[in-house]
């Protein structure tokens, strides 16, 4: 992709299958997870090339993880760059394992900004979280199965308004 199609872009969000939907589950050992974080570190350099100084991440499990993760590592090497949690509600890692709320914990202190959509969970905030990553940013990029949900729901919205969108497509095989 040429930097050209990218003009004046700053921020960039994130969305991204969890691991239910992956063809690797939980195993970030699996070879095609390991693509796939590369593939992401590969659209996160190609957009900071572009522009982006800021990045938003709706702190889910899975992809938005290793998303975070990656801007995070990516900081010594591109000073200046600065990672948001947008985050749902507050109760967003009730019932997940400890070892992954440990890690949900040290990546929102690694971040520059943490916006809280809501204080307590209703049926709509998940929605509101991924609204408001798209209507801040000028780039979104997907990491996705193409299984209905919100990462679909996301990526549709953000064509609709006219944010681009950079897919990194996940299938089975890959």
């Amino acid at each position: 992709m040429d930097n050209h199609v990218f003009e004046e872009i700053s921020v960039c969000s994130f969305t991204g299958n969890r691991p239910e939907k992956l063809p690797w589950g939980d195993n970030e050992r699996d070879s095609r997870c390991v693509e796939l974080k590369s593939r992401i570190e590969d659209a996160i350099r190609l957009v900071h090339r572009a522009g982006a100084r800021h990045f938003i991440c709706g702190m889910a499990q899975g992809c938005d993880l290793y998303f975070a993760e990656t801007v995070i590592a990516l900081r010594d090497e591109f000073q200046g760059i600065t990672l948001e949690a947008a985050v749902p509600c507050e109760s967003q890692t009730r019932g997940w394992p400890k070892s992954l709320r440990d890690r949900y914990i040290y990546i929102l202190h690694q971040c520059d900004k943490v916006t809280l959509i809501s204080h307590r969970y209703d049926p709509g905030c998940y929605q509101r979280r991924n609204k408001y990553m798209v209507d801040s940013s000028q780039v979104l990029i997907a990491a996705r199965t193409g299984e209905p949900g919100g990462t679909e729901q996301t990526v549709r919205y953000a064509k609709s308004v006219g944010v681009r969108v950079i897919e990194l497509v996940i299938d089975e095989e890959q």
